[in-house]
């Protein structure tokens, strides 16, 4: 039964954003935040019960990127229907989040054929505190100290995926980040 559950919960993600899609774009904010705060809560709970009962796979680690860009770009668009002021009045934050992840994404597709899904210590922390900014802002409302820090924890999180697409030459999922990757070159294991 475990053994699909992590799977399960990032089809989830990927399910709901259509659906949040379509209550943006109908302007029924109460229902998409009802649709949009489990699916953050997914992205938690999969990595979770994936490391707690030792259940990561490659294509879990696929679906779980594919379900974090999907919920990430249908989030961004329910904040421009709904606030769409954070957008106007921080559009350098949010545009920093989202070229960030774009210059990683597009370095990852051209050197690896697919999205990184290095989920390094840093990218889970970034995608929790966006996730958290994200939650509060439609729960309870806009907290600009907790957008820029999500923003500079994302944006140095990519800037690490960078250095990883640098240092591994092939493709390898769920890496914890550069500082473990030099450290196991320096053993002579692998990373």
């Amino acid at each position: 039964m475990w053994r699909h559950l992590p799977n399960a919960l990032s089809i989830t993600r990927i399910a709901a954003a259509p659906v949040l899609v379509v209550l943006a774009a109908t302007g029924h904010e109460q229902y998409f935040t009802w649709v949009l705060v489990p699916a953050l809560l997914t992205d938690t709970a999969d990595g979770l019960v994936a490391r707690l009962f030792h259940l990561e796979s490659q294509l879990g680690a696929l679906l779980d990127s594919v379900a974090d860009t999907l919920l990430l770009f249908t989030s961004l668009y329910g904040i421009w229907v709904f606030h769409p002021y954070v957008v106007t009045e921080h559009s350098l934050a949010c545009g920093l989040v989202v070229g960030a992840w774009l210059v990683e994404s597009v370095a990852a597709l051209l050197r690896y054929g697919r999205l990184s899904s290095f989920h390094t210590y840093l990218a889970k922390i970034a995608g929790y505190l966006l996730g958290i900014f994200i939650g509060v802002l439609f729960v309870f409302g806009f907290q600009a100290w907790l957008l820029y820090l999500a923003v500079a924890v994302s944006v140095v999180g990519n800037c690490e995926e960078l250095v990883l697409l640098a240092l591994l030459p092939k493709w390898r999922p769920d890496v914890r980040g550069v500082w473990w990757v030099l450290r196991s070159r320096n053993r002579g294991t692998p990373p």
